[in-house]
């Protein structure tokens, strides 16, 4: 993912903290937050994940007039072509994701992130064969050009299909 301009609006962090449940105050009530050590309203947790929106080639991304992954009736949005083949026989998921946060994430910043290939392994697995691990790091920086937040995303793809037994 590169995102250019990914601007952290008070209002979207509202929403944000919202939609995930949380509360607090320091998410949305800009008195209140003058009173913590942050001293102004910051972002929860996960909120750099939204950044995905400003990518334009994201695939989670909805593009009008395309089909996108989960706008169909099958599972994934995606048919699969004739004939297309396809890289390994198994399927793939996001198996765990990982945010250091360097200095707190506040209304008014405007970061950029930028991704590159972390780590690589494998595993046997049980079921579908030869596990395959792989991470992508993310770092998003402010304005100033600060490093903010890094994210690690570890994705998992199997050899081939799980069996049942």
């Amino acid at each position: 993912m590169a995102v250019d301009k990914f601007p952290i609006e008070a209002g979207h962090i509202m929403l944000f903290a919202r939609s995930i449940g949380d509360a607090n105050p320091i998410y949305h009530d800009a008195e209140h937050a003058k009173t913590t050590e942050a001293g102004a309203v910051i972002a929860p947790p996960t909120f750099v994940q939204a950044s995905a929106q400003f990518d334009p080639d994201y695939f989670l991304r909805p593009k009008i007039g395309e089909e996108w992954f989960g706008s169909a009736k099958g599972p994934t949005g995606i048919t699969k072509k004739e004939g297309s083949g396809g890289g390994g026989g198994g399927g793939g998921l996001h198996a765990e994701q990982h945010y250091v946060y360097h200095k707190p994430l506040k209304a008014g910043d405007v970061l950029t992130a930028t991704t590159k290939p972390g780590k690589s392994w494998e595993k046997e697995g049980r079921r579908g064969g030869k596990l395959m691990f792989s991470e992508s790091v993310t770092e998003y920086r402010d304005q100033s050009g600060d490093l903010v937040v890094t994210a690690t995303s570890v994705g998992v793809r199997t050899e081939r299909p799980a069996t049942s037994s």
